[in-house]
């Protein structure tokens, strides 16, 4: 019989709760005594009934093993464990000291904010780092440190650099800033400041990036480059730059050439800390503080982050929630897993925030987080200051600033207002969610608020207003509750509004008096016979520009109702395009007419075309691959979904055949399915020995090979001849990180990886159960992403991120294959890249949101032939179908858009796909001066759902 508990003490409080809920479980698993309890549990009786106390919270592990021994629902009691580790916690967390956003005395961390000059006696594990910096800098007159977003640039600046630069001997004179919207002005008071000085100056500019994304006017971007080059390059300059840079915008600086010349051998990489550096940054501040790091949460802290790019802030935001949940005077795994883990504790900060709010309080955090990020052109979102007029200044959103900087959220500084680090878009879902729901509307707003700016500027010239659809599209944004307008904003759409209405009568007026013009010039040109040809010859210039820039600003337009009346985007895209066959126009148009599907719940990670044609599988970050009965560029018809993988499923390969498809995914598995009846697929067998996650499948050209990939660097080769019992016939080392892509050659005896190491390795495979080394490939400044072989198997594409985004090889001597081209033109990470059928064009798809279609008939002079754009974040996967006439695509948006090949076809169905034809209210509001004249006037016209659009 089981022993009688003694009755919980103390109140109401979320401890007690949890203590009884636990004496519940047990009571409803029977009782049992604790001692059967401990032999199933393997924990002590003690422990156990300890955990039942409500005296502490007992640890996780303890929690669930109890759970376990009842019979309970772990998932769920992982889920109650964390819920009252955060209230505990929050009961206990004291506010920092000092003002809002500041430091607390005796922090060993800093969160996520950067380390400060201050800071330097905590700032551990970049030591080797900084003696690199130096010694670059007193070999160059400019250097650029340059890493990814979270590497450690600013700090490394700040806590590194700084600290060693005033102990030299002289001490250099020392001046740090960041850009922001004015960086000229900036630039000129720093080296004015100076300019008397005798000694050398050391001018640091921390996120130069914001040259590119806060200052709005490219004139004064240049001018500020040019001044800092000058400066530096100036005979017996005593000045010395150091631009912290974003890698991912790495690439904006090549535009500038002088910056190209000063920086060509003159660069500093922040890559990820090795082991001995994490473990260094983790204990040394703690042991500065007379507390100790337990060895458990070492080990579990340097594995999450070991050899992860961008991952210091969350390892420092989680080391101080953990040191806050501390027990006496040291740092353990369960106050590690109380905070909510490593990207946890600072979604669990953000949250604390969240809910802390009234509802009032929650709609204007919402617009102050959406409002301090830049939308990413091409490159990932970044934090973007604002100054502290530009937020409305009631009690709110004081209340709002003051609770987000106390948590260091936010950063409130010099009137400005910023997230502390960037860190935050990624680890916060809510506030990825925001971003991913109003991503349209926050670049309108961006626009809108841009565009009042400027109006201030030029003294409110009616000249900056918004006129048409711009007008239209700002009206719609100002009832969006989501999204708050400043007084300056809202005045500048009243005015745009008022000026719409006065230029009515006066476009109507004007329109009349043109053709008066054009009448009496007319007469003019037949009684001046003489000037008749010069006078045609101007007028179809004059013409000819006005349709140009007409188009252009059309072509606009179209893009940016794809999304939301697409009948009307491709009536305004065929407009555009008639009146000036362009580039712009025709790549507008062609992205209006893809069919636009979603097709699951989250990211789509990959896509392929069953052999056929007649069926596609996609593969997302929901843990599902669906299979879709498709028809050319129609809408996918929904077969199946297979399920059983638990965790994203990030790659998907169909057999030679058509009837096996295989999926591999994040849990590191791979599934192989019978697909012959599309509508029942059936598991055939899991593999689960190529280690760590599944990044890429390829089956062999005879279908009994199997190529598999993942983030253990190596590469495994299957015999699935019999799907029902898989065999590993060999392991392919030789990478030295994650292999993101393979492919087999054409004739099945070359296999393709590239990893992350920035490589490609080529192997002779043609006895898989021996394979042989034939080459590395090299020349990728950036990890490789995507990989594939041309029909002929005489060219290979890779692709990656950085300068060199896709590269073309001769692979015909496979012992020595030769660089043809690099392919430029994307602006950020390519991740995949496929062939057409015929080999003619390549399909590239990029997280800059676009699709590019290039020509590589002659592989060492290839050319961009289109550029397809819709997508609402970044692109993941293309696929070409097997005939070639449709390419297909997937993004993190979850939606498949599909395109089709035959150019000349798929205008000339344009009207096909419209819809209503355009009113002349939506012409006037769109070519105010050009005559009413629909573009499918007379013509086959019906509605977008009857197209499958």
């Amino acid at each position: 019989m089981a022993r009688k508990e003694r009755p919980l003490e103390g109140g109401d409080g979320p401890l007690r709760r949890f203590a009884a809920a636990l004496r519940r479980l047990r009571h409803e698993a029977g009782s049992p005594p604790y001692r059967d309890l401990a032999s199933r549990a393997h924990y002590s009786v003690a422990t156990l009934s300890g955990a039942a106390s409500g005296r502490r919270l007992p640890s996780l592990d303890v929690t669930l093993s109890y759970v376990r021994a009842c019979g309970g629902d772990v998932q769920e009691w992982e889920g109650r464990w964390h819920a009252v580790a955060a209230r505990l916690a929050e009961a206990e967390t004291p506010e920092p000291e000092g003002e809002p956003g500041g430091r607390g005395h005796g922090t060993p961390y800093v969160g996520l904010a950067a380390f400060r000059a201050e800071d330097a006696g905590l700032f551990f594990g970049r030591e080797r780092l900084v003696e690199d910096l130096l010694a670059r800098l007193a070999r160059q007159r400019v250097v650029a440190l340059v890493g990814a977003s979270g590497a450690g640039k600013s700090s490394l600046l700040h806590a590194g650099l700084l600290p060693r630069l005033g102990a030299q001997t002289p001490p250099a004179a020392v001046h740090v800033l960041t850009p922001g919207p004015h960086p000229l002005g900036r630039v000129r008071k720093a080296l004015d400041a100076h300019a008397a000085d005798d000694g050398e100056l050391v001018l640091i500019v921390d996120q130069f990036e914001e040259v590119f994304t806060v200052c709005a006017d490219p004139d004064e971007r240049a001018a500020c480059i040019d001044a800092l080059v000058a400066e530096a390059r100036r005979p017996a300059s005593r000045c010395r730059v150091v631009l912290g840079v974003r890698a991912d915008f790495y690439a904006h600086c090549t535009r500038y050439a002088a910056l190209v010349e000063v920086l060509r051998d003159a660069q500093v990489l922040v890559g990820p800390m090795s082991a001995d550096e994490l473990r260094r940054a983790v204990v040394e501040p703690a042991r500065r503080a007379g507390l100790a790091v337990e060895g458990a949460l070492q080990a579990t802290l340097v594995a999450h982050a070991h050899g992860q790019v961008g991952v210091l802030p969350l390892l420092s935001h989680a080391l101080l929630e953990t040191w806050r949940r501390r027990r006496g005077a040291a740092l353990t795994l369960d106050g590690f897993r109380a905070a909510g883990g490593f990207e946890g504790a600072l979604a669990q900060s953000a949250e604390t925030l969240h809910t802390s709010l009234s509802a009032r309080q929650q709609r204007i955090a919402r617009q102050v987080f959406v409002r301090l990020i830049a939308l990413g052109e091409g490159t990932e979102d970044t934090k973007r200051p604002v100054a502290r007029e530009e937020l409305n200044q009631d009690a709110d959103t004081a209340t709002v600033l003051a609770r987000a900087a106390r948590l260091r959220l936010l950063t409130l500084d010099d009137g400005r207002v910023e997230l502390t680090h960037e860190a935050l878009i990624r680890g916060w879902p809510r506030l990825r969610g925001w971003l991913t729901d109003d991503r349209e509307r926050l670049r309108l707003h961006r626009r809108l608020t841009d565009a009042a700016r400027a109006w201030e500027a030029l003294g409110r010239d009616p000249g900056a207003l918004y006129r048409g659809t711009r007008l239209d599209l700002a009206r719609d944004l100002a009832a969006a509750r989501s999204i708050g307008l400043t007084t300056g904003e809202r005045a500048f759409l009243e005015a745009s509004t008022a000026a719409e209405a006065a230029a009515g009568n006066t476009a109507r007026r004007r329109a009349r008096r043109l053709r008066a013009l054009v009448t009496l010039l007319a007469a003019l040109v037949v009684l001046a016979a003489v000037a008749t040809g010069n006078a045609v010859r101007a007028e179809d210039e004059v013409t000819r520009q006005r349709n140009g820039a007409v188009a252009q600003n059309l072509a606009d337009s179209a893009t940016d109702l794809a999304n939301t009346e697409p009948g009307l985007a491709v009536q305004l895209g065929l407009t555009a395009y008639r009146l000036a066959p362009t580039t712009k126009t025709r790549d507008s148009l062609a992205s209006t007419l893809m069919t636009t599907t979603p097709v699951h719940a989250k990211e789509v990670l990959a896509l392929a075309y069953r052999p056929d044609g007649e069926q596609l599988a996609t593969a997302s970050g929901d843990h599902t691959a669906r299979l879709w009965r498709m028809h050319g560029t129609d809408t996918p018809l929904a077969e199946a979904t297979l399920s059983g993988h638990g965790d994203d499923v990030r790659s998907v390969s169909y057999r030679p055949d058509g009837r096996a498809l295989a999926t591999g995914s994040a849990d590191g598995s791979v599934r192989l399915w019978d697909t012959a009846d599309p509508s029942r697929p059936a598991l055939l067998a899991s593999l689960t020995g190529q280690g760590g996650d599944v990044r890429s499948l390829a089956y062999g050209p005879d279908g009994r090979t199997l190529a598999t990939s993942g983030t253990d660097g190596s590469v495994g080769l299957w015999d699935v001849a019999d799907a029902t019992r898989p065999a590993l016939l060999a392991r392919l080392a030789g990478h030295r990180d994650a292999v993101r892509s393979v492919a087999f050659s054409p004739d099945g005896r070359t296999l393709a990886s590239a990893g992350e190491d920035r490589t490609v390795r080529l192997t002779d495979v043609a006895d898989p159960r021996r394979p042989e080394p034939l080459a590395v490939l090299e020349g990728h400044d950036n990890a490789v992403f995507s990989v594939a072989f041309a029909p002929d198997g005489h060219t290979l594409a890779a692709a990656s991120g950085g300068r060199t985004s896709i590269r073309l090889w001769n692979v015909t001597d496979l012992r020595h294959p030769a660089p043809l081209a690099v392919l430029a033109g994307h602006t950020d990470v390519v991740g995949s890249v496929v062939f057409s059928p015929d080999g003619r064009t390549l399909a590239s798809a990029s997280d800059d949101r676009t699709v590019r279609v290039w020509s590589v008939a002659r592989p060492a002079h290839p050319g961009l032939l289109t550029t397809l754009t819709g997508h609402l974040t970044a692109v993941s996967s293309v696929a070409f179908s097997p005939d070639g006439a449709v390419l297909a695509s997937g993004g993190f948006d979850a939606t498949v858009r599909l395109a089709g090949t035959d150019e000349a076809r798929v205008i000339a169905g344009a009207c096909a796909r419209t819809g209503p034809a355009i009113t002349r209210a939506q012409w006037s509001a769109h070519l105010p001066y050009v005559d009413y004249s629909p573009p499918c006037s007379g013509m086959e016209q019906r509605s977008p759902g009857s197209s499958g659009r």
